[in-house]
């Protein structure tokens, strides 16, 4: 006959191991509002084909969504860090608006700043390109994934 205590032993390790595998498949799941999009990227978002034009000013009409930002509040070279909504807003030339992620690809810290068209993150030293979110300087090897945004003719910036 069997040893009870081992049985029961084995029992708990079994399940332990299933629950940290469960844990781990959803770390590992698509963010927000559970669809995969299959782009790879962070909650969905797809990166824009080479040669795509930054987001300009809407001609009219109501903005999808909420707005996160005015045009006015985010300087040219510079950008605006979001935190509530995890993004960077970035106008790297005059009239041109960028936005990345604020999560940076390292380690997860929020980045902190934009100034001189440059995403700092304050945690390991990464610096992004304010213009595209590439890796300037790392320890960082992944870019900031791009964040679709609409700028209405208000100035109001919204997420698309």
């Amino acid at each position: 006959m069997s040893d009870p205590t081992q049985t029961v032993r084995r029992k708990v390790l079994v399940i332990g191991a299933a629950a940290l595998a469960g844990g781990a498949l959803t770390a590992c799941g698509s963010g927000g509002d559970g669809a995969d999009t299959g782009s790879g990227e962070p909650n969905g978002a797809a990166s824009p084909p080479p040669g795509d034009a930054p987001a300009a000013p809407s001609a009219g009409g109501a903005p999808a969504g909420k707005a996160i930002a005015k045009a006015t509040d985010v300087p040219v070279g510079g950008g605006k860090v979001l935190k509530d909504q995890k993004v960077v807003v970035t106008q790297p030339t005059a009239g041109s608006f960028r936005c990345f992620t604020a999560v940076c690809p390292h380690q997860g810290c929020l980045v902190t700043k934009v100034e001189d068209n440059t995403i700092n993150c304050a945690c390991h030293n990464s610096e992004f390109k304010a213009t595209d979110g590439a890796v300037i300087k790392g320890p960082a090897t992944k870019g900031l994934a791009e964040k679709k945004i609409t700028v209405a003719a208000d100035g109001n910036i919204t997420l698309a």
